[in-house]
């Protein structure tokens, strides 16, 4: 077994696990991407060290430097443990909604949590440290939405990992966040195979399903429009907050102990794989369930979780 000098180097080369057993299609295969494997837990380990290596090697990181980012989730969390092994100060703007388990967890890193309310929700924290960020020029502002360090991370590991495990892919399917791995992963893939059809999992305009956002509800990541969302978009699969916790379950109930986004994602390549009549979609598992256990997502009644869904953000 490899030893790592750094945890920097734990990140990624995550498994694949084939969960076709849960496919609506006979003739479909359904295979999940396994993040929560990386080391801070999530898909986001990859953009965060992503966007601190570059920051670091065009100098706008320096020792000692502060950095500032708006999450509620998993980007926060990766931000927090690399701050916390490379020596940067790291401010979390977080809205007050998320999970306990989320706010511990920056705790444990030692990142500064400023609140800002949750009815705002992400969007919410986003506009707050914008402005933060234009009072305090000192401070980095990463800024996951608009950083193309972020799809960048996806076009340069997950993409290419997705292929070389299984080059028979025909469809992928993730949630629609940030956007950066839909766009990452979907332009690598489709560079190498143009007939890849690239599916966004995405609730409805108005509700919240965690680790997703609907474009209509009037914020478009800036990197969307970088890497030309629109056009290397194929479709998108409208998943409402109830589905997300039965997928959810369904994945538990084959082993696989994921987050609410990764059922809402399975959810998505369930449609998909409705509408086709043969292939193999790969969907991302973007962080494990330890996360969410405050939720209630699987032992509590069905509606009653899914309640609670919409009321807690964690992206």
């Amino acid at each position: 077994m490899a030893v790592y000098e750094s945890v920097l180097d734990m990140i990624g080369a995550t498994p694949m696990v084939d969960v076709s057993r849960l496919s609506p299609n006979p003739n479909v295969r359904l295979l999940a991407k396994m993040e929560g494997q990386n080391p801070g837990g999530s898909v986001k380990d990859r953009i965060a060290r992503q966007m601190i290596l570059e920051a670091e090697a065009d100098g706008t990181l320096r020792p000692g430097s502060t950095i500032l980012e708006p999450s509620s989730g998993n980007t926060g969390i990766a931000l927090a443990m690399i701050c916390r092994e490379r020596g940067y100060h790291l401010k979390i703007l977080l809205p007050d909604s998320v999970s306990v388990e989320r706010r511990q967890m920056l705790e444990v890193f030692g990142a500064e949590i400023i609140s800002t309310p949750g009815a705002e929700g992400s969007n919410g924290a986003v506009r707050r440290a914008i402005a933060l960020a234009d009072e305090h020029p000192e401070w980095v502002f990463l800024y996951q939405y608009g950083n193309e360090a972020n799809p960048r991370a996806h076009y340069e590991t997950t993409g290419p990992e997705i292929w070389d495990d299984c080059p028979t892919v025909t469809h992928f399917v993730a949630g629609l966040g940030t956007s950066g791995t839909l766009l990452g992963v979907g332009t690598y893939l489709k560079e190498r195979n143009p007939d890849i059809k690239v599916f966004a999992v995405e609730p409805p305009s108005g509700e919240r399903v965690e680790g997703l956002r609907s474009l209509e509800d009037g914020y478009i990541p800036p990197v969307f429009d970088k890497w030309g969302g629109y056009d290397l978009l194929d479709g998108k699969s409208i998943v409402r907050p109830r589905e997300s916790i039965e997928h959810t379950r369904r994945l538990a109930g084959i082993g696989v102990f994921a987050g609410i986004s990764a059922g809402a994602a399975l959810a998505g390549a369930c449609k998909v794989a409705d509408r086709i009549e043969r292939g193999t979609i790969v969907f991302i598992v973007c962080d494990y369930g330890w996360k969410y256990l405050s939720t209630g997502a699987w032992t509590s009644d069905l509606d009653s979780a899914a309640a609670e869904v919409e009321q807690v953000i964690y992206f």
